[in-house]
């Protein structure tokens, strides 16, 4: 069942690798809601991934584009107003990699080239992609920008690695951005601090598992589903969130909020 709370509304959409991802499952949210999209994600990523599919579900074209780059992004984003027929309503950054984690280095002995990429992968891309729609003057008035966050941004969690300074940095550049884009033309930015899903990427990081099992005993609710979390962004994207703006949003069953919960205890 929807509302078409997104009818009429263009947006592009980052990060959607499969049908695990997160923005997979907000890209069919929001074209389930009315709104038209353009899809993209590295040449790399296009190669391993599923996204041909979900564009064809999504009725709509992919435009390959490194958020590292500037000259992919500028051409993205301006191929995505001719594509679909004008200025953009709303933008999903769900962008993270980091090769310390990948490789398995220890946070005492990271590789710092290997941190400079995952820092400009995962937090710089969207200070890149809001300074190129600032640029072309390329957001509708009103519109929203939202980028995926997590809670290790506030807190230690040793087995996150130096991702957890990249989400401190991505929450920054929202409430930096946030600002000057409110001032300019009442476009929204916030970042969704999600509950740990079970993704392709995310369920590469060491410990994912236990951890999954126990931010969900944590949680009175139990961990927000992928599926949730599309849900939620329909409704940042829409009209009747037009005021909330430079905030981090738990989107987390109530874990962020948890001192103890006894079924820890008991289990």
């Amino acid at each position: 069942m929807t509302n078409q709370l997104l009818k009429g509304k263009k947006g592009i959409i980052f990060g959607a690798l499969d049908e695990k991802s997160i923005a997979w499952k907000i890209a069919e949210r929001v074209v389930e809601e009315g709104a038209q999209i353009v899809l993209t994600n590295a040449p790399v990523a296009l190669r391993f991934g599923k996204i041909q599919k979900l564009a064809e579900i999504c009725k709509t074209e992919v435009i390959p584009a490194d958020a590292t780059n500037m000259e992919d992004l500028e051409n993205l984003i301006t191929k995505s107003q001719e594509l679909l027929g004008g200025k953009i309503d709303f933008v999903l950054h769900s962008i993270g990699m980091s090769l310390n984690v990948r490789k398995k280095r220890d946070y005492t002995d990271l590789n710092y080239d290997w941190m400079h990429k995952t820092l400009d992968i995962s937090a710089i891309s969207f200070h890149r992609v809001m300074q190129v729609l600032w640029k072309q003057d390329a957001m509708t008035e009103w519109g929203s920008i939202l980028a995926l966050t997590y809670i290790a941004a506030q807190r230690t969690f040793p087995d996150y690695n130096e991702m957890a300074e990249s989400k401190s940095l991505l929450e920054s550049f929202a409430r930096s951005f946030g600002y000057h884009f409110g001032e300019r033309n009442k476009v929204r930015v916030n970042t969704i601090s999600q509950s740990p899903t079970i993704t392709t990427a995310g369920s590469g990081v060491k410990g994912f598992d236990e951890f999954f099992d126990y931010a969900d005993k944590m949680s009175p609710m139990g961990n927000a589903p992928g599926e949730a979390c599309a849900d939620y962004c329909v409704t940042l994207f829409s009209d009747l969130t037009r005021y909330v703006t430079m905030q981090n949003l738990f989107h987390d069953g109530g874990f962020s909020m948890m001192g103890m919960n006894p079924k820890l205890i008991e289990s």
